[in-house]
């Protein structure tokens, strides 16, 4: 691994998730689209997800979490050493991701949007966590926290939801939905590499995560598709290119 200091090659787009497999179930599909389409793309997830009920230790999640990274195909997959079940958006937690950001210089950053309910509240500090990580990262003279990282302006910011949770995310002025046609099955091939996570009795799982991405992706006139906030209205200058589609969108 490369020191703070060591400049290393930029990815043009980084997930961000509380736990290993947060990602993959969220916007996997689209991440795989983008390696597909030549874009460096990189996961962080904020914690290793453990301890959980069937996964015998950390270092077997790690294991699958690698796996899943691979079957996508992104560049980078960092997990920070924030603990489980216990995370907390504070300052050093925001401070540890946004060094992340300054090394790797994305140019986009998605992640989570809302709370979960009846689902794990690291979702919710962890999208908290990624917000302030974005503005901290951009922030100058503060260069004691940041092991002379230069600063990195992240120029989009956007929030994915759970397959599980409903299909728009409260608050935000425009949603849009990626075409995940072509890469969905590699999305469950990902989600499948869990397997201490997925085991043979919540089969169940993946008929849910395909069926969402069924039903968003036919609403956007796609055969599977995800769903994304952003929040603030999208604009164009040209209203022909803005709103031309895929030859394919319509079958």
């Amino acid at each position: 691994m490369p020191s703070t200091l060591e400049a290393v090659a930029p990815l043009d787009v980084i997930a961000v998730g509380a736990h290993p497999d947060d990602v993959e179930i969220a916007c996997g599909g689209t991440l795989a689209q983008l390696v597909r389409q030549g874009y460096r793309v990189g996961i962080i997830d904020l914690t290793d997800g453990e301890p959980t009920p069937r996964c015998p230790s950390p270092e077997i999640r790690l294991r699958e979490a690698a796996e899943a990274a691979r079957m996508l195909g992104v560049t980078t997959r960092v997990t920070l050493p924030l603990p489980n079940r216990r995370l907390m958006d504070d300052f050093d937690a925001r401070i540890l991701l946004a060094k992340e950001f300054r090394k790797y210089r994305p140019k986009i950053v998605i992640g989570f949007g809302d709370k979960t309910p009846l689902a794990s509240p690291d979702h919710w500090q962890a999208m908290q966590i990624t917000d302030a990580a974005v503005f901290y990262a951009r922030l100058s003279k503060w260069d004691d926290y940041f092991d002379g990282l230069p600063v990195h302006s992240i120029e989009v910011q956007l929030y994915f939801r759970l397959a599980f949770e409903p299909d728009r995310l409260a608050g935000y002025p425009s949603h849009f939905t990626v075409d995940i046609s072509e890469s969905l099955e590699t999305k469950l091939a990902a989600v499948a590499c869990y397997r201490t996570q997925f085991p043979a009795e919540k089969a169940h799982v993946f008929e849910r995560i395909r069926g969402a991405a069924l039903i968003q992706g036919a609403a956007a006139g796609f055969n599977a598709g995800e769903v994304f906030a952003h929040a603030r209205m999208l604009g164009t200058r040209n209203m022909l290119r803005f709103l031309e589609r895929d030859s394919g969108a319509h079958g």
